[in-house]
């Protein structure tokens, strides 16, 4: 069997690399979907990417404190605010304005410059243990997903319950 001339990616970097496409997937449908609602959607996409670049850089605890945070806590209260402004969420809001051009250029270069930097970085190939210093964290962790998971579900719960009622609320009865 020949050899290839590159070396296969590892299950770790497919797995960074779905989550990028999902991230920045997420952050153009903030930036470009003509409905707002769409655009929170596309918020809280972005938001759970982010959230799994942590737990794959093996910060647990930032990763779910993330998804608690953002996704449950700031995005629902996003999505309430759009839903109970009913002539805001049927609408169509334009995505482009006058400052589209110099936005998108400044994009650009600074995606250029950012893959410069990381293309010149000699990223180590194998993680380091973590030092004692990190345990405190790592047992907060342990503890958030272990002892304290019931509370953190009593939560999620109560966040689906209250955008189930923003739902409610926010519907035309005719």
């Amino acid at each position: 069997m020949p050899e290839l001339p590159f070396p296969l990616p590892t299950v770790q970097q497919v797995i960074f690399s779905m989550i990028a496409v999902l991230t920045v997937f997420g952050a153009l449908v903030v930036v470009l979907a003509p409905n707002l609602f769409h655009s929170a959607l596309g918020l809280v996409a972005a938001f759970f990417g982010a959230a799994g670049v942590y737990i794959i850089a093996e910060a647990e605890f930032i990763g779910v404190s993330q998804v608690l945070i953002y996704v449950g806590a700031i995005s629902t209260l996003i999505t309430f605010a759009i839903m109970l402004t009913r002539g805001m969420m049927f609408g169509a809001t334009s995505p482009r304005n006058r400052q589209w051009g110099t936005a998108a250029i400044i994009t650009s270069l600074t995606f250029l410059v950012l893959v410069a930097i990381v293309s010149s970085v000699p990223w180590p190939a194998v993680g380091q243990p973590i030092s004692q210093g990190h345990e405190i964290i790592a047992g907060l962790g342990r503890a958030f997903v272990n002892e304290y998971v019931v509370p953190f579900l009593l939560l999620a719960m109560l966040l689906l319950v209250a955008l189930a009622g923003a739902i409610v609320l926010a519907r035309d009865y005719k």
